[in-house]
């Protein structure tokens, strides 16, 4: 069994991506620049950007958070994002999600310029991505092929389960996977909430990517040896024996599932660090694409 370690695959991705920055400024050219929008006061959520502005760092860019309170209406959502897409300086931006239950995340989504969905969201890059065409793909189904093409795992005519159907991870991942190429060329079968038999998919699956978002959801049972094991999820569950009154545990029962994997991604430390650097990668494409439309 090998760990598909994220941390270090995604420093040597941030360490490319700086080198390619400082070409850029040594050129004369802007470093590129990321805006996160921040809406209230989720603690995943101010995790998950804090990261990135700290990603953002490493990798030379100038990086910006716009924290808005809970109460903040869409209308005024709306008007930061038209703002953004007109301000030259901004090469790419995210609206951290979720947002708050009285503001439209579909709305929102639809009104950032395409060009700037360095997210991978808008349907216009989604359909760019179905279709195969250049675009900007979600973050963590961009981090996962990274992470598998690191590691030289051959997907070509394997069976791939992806558990989970949701448009941020699940459909584009199985997209991704069915799409020519290596990593892709797979036959892919999406699994959800109404799937009847769940394991009897996932026996038959050579690779399983794992994002219900159900704590251990995936037992040793459910796999066959040697499978490829990607785990998406990420939830706090009590544990009084920890410092902090949790731990963090993914979509797969590592103990269990682990000695039948050939690969096997940990949590933390597997898909999410390849999920930030994936933003990084994004942001650096939207500004090389507009420099190129100048």
């Amino acid at each position: 069994m090998v760990l598909l370690d994220g941390k270090t695959t995604s420093a040597a991705i941030k360490q490319q991506i700086a080198k390619q920055v400082e070409e850029l400024v040594a050129n004369g050219e802007k470093r590129p620049h990321l805006v996160a929008i921040l809406v209230g006061d989720n603690g995943a959520s101010k995790t998950y950007v804090a990261a990135k502005e700290k990603a953002c760092g490493e990798v030379g860019f100038n990086s910006t958070v716009l924290r808005l309170p809970e109460e903040t209406t869409e209308a005024e959502l709306l008007k930061e994002v038209d703002r953004l897409n007109h301000d030259d300086d901004v090469d790419g931006f995210i609206v951290q999600l979720p947002l708050p239950k009285h503001i439209n995340e579909q709305r929102i989504i639809e009104a950032v310029d395409p060009s700037k969905d360095v997210d991978g969201f808008h349907p216009v890059n989604v359909g760019k991505l179905s279709l195969g065409l250049p675009t900007f793909v979600s973050a963590t189904p961009f981090g996962i092929m990274e992470l598998l093409k690191a590691y030289n795992i051959d997907t070509k005519g394997k069976h791939c389960v992806v558990l989970g159907r949701s448009n941020i991870v699940g459909r584009p991942m199985a997209n991704l996977l069915s799409q020519k190429g290596n990593p892709g060329d797979c036959t892919v079968t999406i699994c959800h909430s109404r799937t009847q038999d769940i394991a009897s998919y996932t026996r038959s699956a050579d690779i399983i990517v794992a994002a219900l978002g159900v704590p251990e959801f995936l037992k040793g049972d459910m796999v066959k040896d040697g499978a490829v094991i990607v785990d998406v999820g990420i939830t706090r569950v009590p544990d009084e024996t920890r410092p902090k009154g949790y731990r963090i545990v993914g979509d797969v029962a590592f103990d269990e599932v682990a000695p039948k994997a050939s690969y096997i991604t940990p949590v933390p430390g597997g898909v999410g660090p390849m999920t930030i650097v994936s933003l990084m990668k994004n942001t650096l494409q939207a500004a090389q694409w507009r420099k190129q439309a100048e």
